[in-house]
């Protein structure tokens, strides 16, 4: 893996409400490891956000996929997370990495009560500096800022789907699960349920459900993400 053409690529996959701007941090690390990488938005189905279903952000998911030279690396956060396990079906990816993920079925009946959503969830619309840094307690002032004047709406219809649960083969690639210890929306406990049924190695770090990716150890758990790939996929570029 010592040229350019042999490296890696890496996909990431943001979760609901955000965008490929929460992977700032990780795709820095990565790239500082060798590793080319790609973390596009998943956008609207050309109706909105009010028609947007969950398999219009797969079929995103699958071509962003598809467009990286291989060997490639699939890696989501929440609903992203949920999402790239769903298109290891169809990828075929190097390895698989689940940050916090959405669970498919039938753990997805575990997560916490929650109202449906409705056909537009006004994230964007109604985000205040201060629900983002109860929502980030783990990150700093700057980091905080930069997320609230990104965070969108999103698709109701998606997040139902998510929560409904989606059934799903465990991939066949080496595959690691991120459980954040205080994570409120997906329990830790959840998460390690889901990486043992699915035969993922699990890696616990402290912080929010977000933290892994915008807190102040964000660098730190991308770079052990970084070191697990090397040992059990093969990507050391020494």
């Amino acid at each position: 893996m010592s040229t350019e053409a042999a490296a890696p690529s890496a996909l990431f996959v943001h979760g609901a409400g955000g965008g490929g701007w929460e992977w700032t941090v990780w795709m820095r690390v990565f790239a500082a490891h060798g590793w080319r990488t790609a973390a596009p938005d998943l956008l609207p189905a050309p109706g909105g956000l009010a028609v947007t279903r969950l398999p219009d952000y797969l079929a995103q998911t699958v071509a962003a996929a598809g467009a990286l030279p291989a060997p490639r690396v699939l890696v989501g956060a929440s609903l992203g997370g949920l999402l790239a396990l769903m298109a290891a079906e169809r990828v075929a990816p190097a390895a698989l990495v689940l940050v916090n993920p959405l669970p498919p079925a039938p753990f997805a009946a575990e997560l916490p009560a929650h109202a449906p959503h409705p056909a537009i969830v006004p994230w964007g619309r109604e985000a205040t500096l201060a629900g983002t840094r109860r929502a980030l307690p783990d990150a700093d002032e700057a980091t905080c800022l930069y997320a609230f004047r990104r965070w969108r709406d999103e698709s109701g219809a998606v997040l139902n789907a998510a929560r409904a649960g989606v059934a799903l083969a465990a991939p066949s690639c080496p595959r690691l699960a991120i459980a954040s210890t205080d994570d409120g929306d997906v329990p830790p406990a959840l998460t390690a349920r889901v990486a043992d049924a699915i035969g993922a190695d699990l890696l616990r770090v402290p912080g929010s459900h977000v933290g892994p990716l915008l807190g102040r150890q964000a660098a730190v758990v991308a770079a052990q993400t970084v070191a697990w790939l090397n040992a059990r996929a093969g990507f050391s570029r020494t």
